[in-house]
């Protein structure tokens, strides 16, 4: 398994949000969000290669109970079911975070599943090569229901824009019942001032609908910086 870093921080985004953490993040993704916020796990994967075993180790060196799985896009790797099933074992909660487009047969304590919308695609000149592979990956409703039935989930939206509602709308109606309380809306952005400025309609869409709005404590409390 491929690993960007392993860290100790404060989980910033959804239902956990503000729980000290232990962060796996691996390296490689099959998606090209043009706004990701991790380019040294996706664009440009970086990291060495990791049994489960030597990550299991530095895992439980720190002495915290929530462990948050992260990338990139960590259901690439086969042996991120060992890894889970070896920390659940170990008395953790185990999150991972998934853009919901591989079918991997595990279970977690919190599936943090973040469907990308259209308005991720890339679509500049240097990067409109990967928009084809990114647009036919990025929606798999049948993967994400599986994951939603199995265990716990939220489903975190990252949204751009106002017109992006309409199209999580429809996407919801391809999934299960999803209870509203699960359902979060974060708004896209790296900074304080990118994220307020769309702050007030992401809220307002929030309250309208019933669903979760969720910030980014990390970007509040150290910026959008590496390994916090």
């Amino acid at each position: 398994m491929k690993i960007a870093e392993i860290f100790h921080s404060i989980q910033g985004e959804g239902l956990l949000a503000g729980t000290p953490s232990v962060f796996v993040r691996t390296s490689g993704c099959n998606l090209r969000c043009w706004f990701c916020d991790t380019p040294y796990a996706s664009w440009e994967p970086e990291g060495e290669k990791y049994e489960p075993p030597e990550i299991i180790s530095r895992v439980l060196d720190v002495d915290c109970h929530h462990v948050v799985i992260t990338g990139g896009e960590p259901l690439l790797w086969p042996s991120l079911v060992e890894l889970v099933n070896a920390l659940r074992e170990a008395g953790r909660h185990v999150t991972i975070e998934t853009a919901g487009t591989l079918e991997v047969p595990l279970n977690c304590d919190l599936a943090s599943i973040s469907p990308k919308l259209s308005s991720s695609t890339p679509l500049t000149q240097e990067s409109g090569r990967y928009a084809l592979m990114h647009e036919r990956a990025r929606w798999k409703p049948s993967i994400v229901a599986g994951l939603m039935r199995r265990q716990p989930y939220q489903l975190k939206f990252v949204v751009h824009q106002p017109a992006d509602l309409a199209e999580i709308d429809a996407m919801l109606g391809q999934l299960p019942p999803a209870d509203p309380a699960r359902i979060l809306l974060m708004p896209q952005g790296t900074t304080p001032s990118e994220l307020a400025s769309r702050s007030g309609w992401v809220a307002r869409a929030c309250l309208e609908r019933g669903w979760r709005y969720a910030p980014r404590l990390h970007i509040d409390l150290y910026g959008n910086t590496r390994g916090t």
